[in-house]
């Protein structure tokens, strides 16, 4: 009896305890709908872009649960491009901003066409007579190529800068695989398709290595030319040989040309409030922070006559949200707008770096109805477009990219583990009858057939004919030759256009000049074909900002090197346990990874992680 009352009143404390969880979430979201205000007042003074997070295409939709199910790591924070390339052109004219202020001490970066895009809307600024401002406490390759467009730069006397460029290690697995008994099946197409190589091999091919190292070449080469046309009196060369200069890292910094100043947030404050004024409330300068400029000033979800694609994110299988490409999500809502009638062409805005090839053909076939029923159809590719993000490209009547897009990877492969020799080693086996070849098939337990195995190398091979052949088609080229330049090899955009992968340089803006001049319209509207964010995002994004004073912590140059290798070893855990259990055909980059900015980690890829090791 004693341990039925002690077990009862577990019960009755589990139950008191879901009571006040529920009160407590019931409270704060009536508060929040309550409080909540899109159409604050902006005000005036400086914009501030305090960019504590990654900017992306797209962000993720973000539940009212995402901070407990993170698993205790932080939320990555993620700004919409467009959002703060558009708040930085109305900047240009607006009276009311006197300055704008790049607060970097916790950005973790973008891709690399995404910053130039920010760099340039950046230096408008600086051309319309207006002043930027940027400050960290130290400067690392993503925060810097912001910076750099910066009339000023200022960093913190205890902090540094330090370069390190695209490059660095790769998770190999096939020796844990060995070790655990797992056969990996790999089923591919393309000497140069070396997402794969790690469940086969231990290190690199020379063919990767090759293709890895001209990509990363051609990124670096393309950071060093924007970093110094934007900041001519930096002294990058030697910056990037010696960061330490001679033992004074803020010093060192100062004397290479990368910054303008040394000194604390109080004085960079007092400096932005000698152009944007003072606010009595805070004793910083006035803001008119991006969050409230965003607010005011809605994009259009409904109505115009060009739509924006976006296809931003793996491109799965099946309905998803923001962030990822769901194939029939993307689908739906470009045959819903044709079906509507007000959209006169079509703006595909790629950012992926691939994913389910089922998936990509439907987003490709949608575009091709909408291009049958006489709609434009142009591209414009951002950071990623390769491999499904090709597929989808290829629908296209005339494909944008810049030098640094990462493209191409025309390739296919496939992955499936079987667990026949991990079983054997506890001394468990299988057995049964067939009736076919295929009979049980694929059989994770007893290993997998050669009719199986044949069966499958066959699909994969037919899925990549059917790649070489749309790209023939589309970019009128041989098949043979596009034979030649896909075998999953990347390219950057350079390289691209010079091959005839993608038509000519431009960004966003260029690929809707041209739809509209195609579509003969004088003066576009354009619609974004995609889930508007809930109140709840929009609450949850001014909730989980800093406060008015702009006052955070900041972070030195190693924190900021060490959380981006974090975020890569992060990744590629997520890409193996995507492999492992998803035995779809992928048209996927997995080396693009390196080059997007991170996302928070799923909390269940620790304990994926660790259940594999203890087994």
């Amino acid at each position: 009896m004693r341990f039925l009352a002690g077990f009862w009143r577990l019960l009755v404390g589990i139950k008191d305890a879901l009571v006040l969880i529920f009160m407590l979430l019931f409270f704060g979201a009536l508060h929040a709908a309550l409080t909540y205000n899109p159409n604050r007042p902006v005000g005036s003074g400086a914009l501030l872009l305090d960019l504590n997070g990654t900017i992306v295409e797209q962000p993720a939709e973000r539940g009212p649960f995402d901070s407990l199910t993170a698993g205790g790591a932080a939320v990555v924070r993620e700004h919409r491009l467009r959002d703060v390339v558009r708040a930085l052109d109305a900047a240009r004219t607006d009276g009311d901003i006197k300055a704008v202020v790049l607060d970097l001490d916790r950005f973790l970066g973008g891709g690399e066409v995404a910053l130039e895009t920010v760099g340039d809307a950046i230096d408008r600024v600086k051309k319309a007579g207006k002043p930027v401002f940027a400050y960290a406490t130290g400067y690392t390759d993503d925060s810097y190529l912001l910076a750099a467009h910066a009339s000023e730069v200022w960093m913190s006397p205890m902090g540094g800068a330090a370069f390190a460029g695209p490059g660095g290690s790769r998770l190999y697995y096939k020796g844990l695989l060995d070790k655990l008994g797992v056969n990996a099946h790999v089923y591919r197409v393309g000497a140069f398709k070396s997402a794969v190589e790690p469940y086969i091999r231990k290190d690199q091919s020379p063919e990767a290595r090759r293709a890895n190292e001209a990509l990363a070449a051609a990124l670096w080469e393309g950071w060093q030319a924007n970093v110094a046309r934007a900041r001519p009196k930096a002294k990058l060369a030697e910056a990037v040989a010696n960061p330490a200069g001679n033992g004074n890292l803020s010093q060192a910094a100062l004397g290479y040309g990368l910054v303008d100043k040394l000194g604390e947030r109080a004085a960079f404050a007092d400096r932005v409030a000698q152009v944007a004024g003072k606010d009595d409330k805070s004793g910083s300068f006035k803001t008119v922070r991006l969050e409230d400029w965003v607010a005011a000033n809605p994009l259009r979800y409904d109505g115009g006559d060009i739509g924006i694609v976006t296809v931003a994110g793996t491109i799965e299988d099946g309905f998803s949200g923001p962030g990822s490409a769901g194939g029939d999500t993307i689908a739906r809502a470009i045959r819903k707008a044709v079906a509507e009638g007000d959209v006169k062409a079509l703006v595909v805005r790629i950012d992926s770096p691939g994913g389910s090839a089922l998936a990509s053909e439907r987003i490709r076939s949608a575009l091709l109805e909408a291009k049958a029923k006489g709609l434009p159809i142009v591209v414009s590719m951002g950071s990623v477009a390769a491999s499904g993000g090709y597929w989808v490209a290829t629908a296209g009547d005339r494909i944008f990219a810049e030098p640094t897009t990462i493209t191409g990877s025309i390739g296919v492969f496939g992955v499936l583990p079987t667990f026949e020799e991990s079983l054997a080693k506890i001394g468990i086996t299988t057995d049964g009858v067939k009736t076919t070849p295929l009979s049980g098939q694929p059989d994770l337990f007893g290993g997998t057939t050669e009719a199986f195995d044949r069966l499958a190398q066959t699909g994969v091979e037919d899925i990549y004919g059917r790649f070489v052949a749309l790209v023939a088609q589309s970019r009128n080229l041989p098949p043979a030759r596009v034979n030649e330049i896909g075998q999953g090899r990347v390219w950057d955009g350079g390289s691209a256009r010079q091959l005839g992968l993608v038509d000519a340089f431009g960004g966003l803006s260029d690929a809707v000049a041209e739809a509209a001049r195609r579509a003969k319209i004088d003066n576009p509207e354009l619609v974004y074909l995609e889930k508007q964010p809930s109140w709840w995002e929009q609450w949850a994004s001014d909730w989980s900002r800093p406060d008015d004073d702009g006052e955070q912590d900041g972070t030195d140059m190693l924190s900021r090197l060490g959380a981006k290798q974090r975020a890569l070893a992060w990744a590629a855990i997520a890409d193996a346990r995507t492999l492992a259990t998803d035995a779809s055909i992928q048209a996927r980059c997995l080396e693009c990874g390196a080059v997007l900015p991170a996302r928070t980690p799923d909390a269940s890829l620790g304990r994926w992680l660790l259940t594999l090791l203890a087994r």
